[in-house]
């Protein structure tokens, strides 16, 4: 190429080049002097007047009514399976018939969050504390449940894991994962058999469902899906296989096995020692329907103020817990209830005034469990002419609880029936654990009654601990001592527990020192000593019973203290109560 013609080329480019550099300059001024054609050439929906898409940022486009109501039906779908869900994934087996009409029936999102956050109020142990601990426990049993019971569905939707999220972890779980061969207990005829997988898992107590409750889940499939069932001889591989399996009456010829198949609940075939299996049907059906449905409560409206954390108190009433050792892991907790007579709404009856309370009252664990419930009705009947002396007394009512150490959550409440008024008492409660190898008393129990019972009636009836009946003095609320009147005789108990005994004469060693000290002078007024060796047969657990006439004490204000010194095993303790004297 020669050199002008070059030249040439290079003078046309820069000339195209400038021009076209002049023409965005001015189409930039245009735009930013004047921007309302540029808008009015866009539409709505981001189209030029040629009908082309044109880049328009999404969140300052205007939308269309139609768009909204999209966009709004869009979101509450979405939000809807968020509700869903938690209805009938996350609460389940736990949501009451009542609780999940209520929540089909709200209307908004605002009241279906107020009625979640409700939900798990109410269930919530320790409401004075920033955690739910059942909420937590909860969601821990769900993740538990999908870990461990999934097959072919997700764990929760299993049977053992419905059990599981409602109930907890079984006390005991006898487990076959593989069956195969099986030595039938006697209730279930006895003899030998081979079974499909299957477990047994037992609860001590289950609230609105019985103590000693056992749940059997079988794996008829042999694909890890175990549920539930009524009938025991579900399990067994062989029952229609003829000739196998036998019970222990079908092997010696005293029965047939075709007679399993005449009716009945239970296929177990006769054996000598369930005979009664055929009386007990009904009570397999009663258990398994309890386990389906939320437990019923006698009275309905003051489990409602329970459950729902109302704290009303129109009815005042006082509550005294005390804690006596049963067994290594067993303590009994009587709840002694007292109201004041003039509290209580008398009605006349063919000359008869009677007042009537309802008590309700239940304990649940940290987590949010039901560990026990109890509720009675209690009458007071007086002739009229009594009434107004009746009136400066009090009625006392007594529950003993068995339960294992831990921290529990003690709720209340308490309705005078005639007058229509209600009052809750809701208070954490420490269960003593006592170990073996630490010297540990009871409860130290004031009574104004206690004296020994009849043989018939040890260990039963109302205010009846071990061989006497003791009926405590509920202390008030506000915080001053149990008070004695000077003709009243003032009693205590107590027990020691896990006094050493000496190696060669198998006994205690060990002595009791009782002081009473008058609190305003400080100075002990009473003063005694007793040994184990002046108390006769005495192990390592001794009782403590004493009673002291309240006449020989001016008014005032005193402390009981009680040391005991084991002498073998050089620990000592010193339990101490304040009580007045009016």
């Amino acid at each position: 190429m020669s050199q002008a013609s070059l030249r040439y080329r290079l003078i046309a480019f820069c000339f195209i080049s400038s021009f076209w550099l002049v023409g965005i300059s001015a189409q930039a001024q245009s735009k930013s002097s004047d921007p309302a054609p540029q808008a009015a050439a866009q539409d709505q929906n981001g189209k030029d007047q040629a009908g082309q898409d044109v880049d328009v940022d999404p969140l300052k486009r205007p939308l269309s009514e139609k768009q909204k109501k999209t966009n709004q039906k869009a979101l509450k779908q979405e939000l809807g399976k968020t509700y869903r869900k938690w209805l009938d994934e996350d609460v389940r087996w736990i949501i009451s018939d009542e609780e999940r009409s209520a929540f089909k029936q709200l209307s908004n999102d605002e009241e279906r969050d107020n009625f979640i956050e409700a939900f798990w109020a109410r269930r919530d142990p320790t409401p004075d504390t920033p955690e739910n601990e059942y909420k937590e426990d909860h969601y821990r049993r769900i993740a538990y449940a999908n870990e461990h019971f999934a097959a072919g569905i997700p764990g929760w939707k299993s049977d053992r894991g419905r059990i599981y999220i409602m109930y907890g972890p079984a006390d005991e779980i006898e487990s076959h994962p593989s069956g195969g061969t099986y030595d039938r207990p006697q209730e279930e005829g006895g003899g030998t058999t081979s079974t499909y997988p299957f477990e047994q898992w037992r609860y001590r107590y289950l609230e609105g469902v019985g103590q000693e409750v056992i749940i059997e889940f079988v794996d008829t499939c042999m694909c890890g899906d175990y549920h539930m069932t009524m009938d025991r001889s579900e399990k067994d591989a062989l029952l229609y296989t003829p000739g196998a399996g036998l019970t222990l009456y079908e092997q010696m010829g005293m029965a047939n096995k075709a007679s399993r198949f005449n009716g009945g609940l239970e296929r177990l075939g006769a054996g000598p020692f369930n005979s009664t299996n055929q009386s007990k049907q009904f009570d397999r059906l009663d258990q398994f329907a309890k386990l389906n449905r939320a437990p019923t409560v006698k009275f309905k409206d003051l489990e409602e103020v329970v459950s729902h954390k109302i704290n009303v108190n129109l009815m005042p009433f006082d509550v005294l817990t005390d804690f006596v050792k049963v067994t290594s892991d067993t303590v009994l907790v009587p709840v002694t209830v007292q109201v004041k007579n003039h509290d209580i709404t008398f009605v006349n009856k063919d000359g008869i005034q009677r007042g009537t309370v309802n008590i309700f009252g239940r304990l649940t664990t940290i987590a949010g469990r039901t560990a026990q419930t109890f509720e009675d009705t209690v009458q007071v009947d007086v002739p009229a002419e009594l009434l107004p002396k009746t009136t400066e007394n009090a009625s006392v009512y007594w529950k003993a609880l068995p339960l294992r150490p831990g921290r529990y959550l003690l709720e209340i409440v308490v309705k005078d029936v005639n007058g229509d008024r209600v009052g809750t008492w809701r208070k954490g409660v420490q269960v003593p654990e006592y170990n073996e190898d630490k010297l540990a008393t009871s409860s130290l129990i004031l009574a104004d009654t206690m004296h020994p019972v009849a043989t018939k009636d040890v260990g039963s009836g109302n205010f009846v601990i071990g061989s006497s009946y003791v009926r405590p003095r509920v202390p008030p609320p506000d915080g001053k001592p149990v008070s004695f009147k000077r003709n009243q005789k003032l009693n205590l108990w107590m027990q020691v527990y896990h006094l050493s005994t000496d190696e060669k004469t198998h006994k205690p060693s060990a002595t009791v020192e009782y002081d009473v000290v008058n609190s305003a002078t400080n100075k002990a007024v009473i003063h005694t000593i007793e040994s184990t060796d002046q108390m006769g047969n005495v192990g390592d657990q001794m009782t403590l019973q004493k009673s002291l006439s309240a006449a020989n004490l001016q008014p005032g204000v005193y402390k009981l203290q009680i040391k005991v010194n084991d002498h073998i095993s050089k620990q000592s303790v010193d339990p101490s109560a304040t009580f007045a004297v009016e």
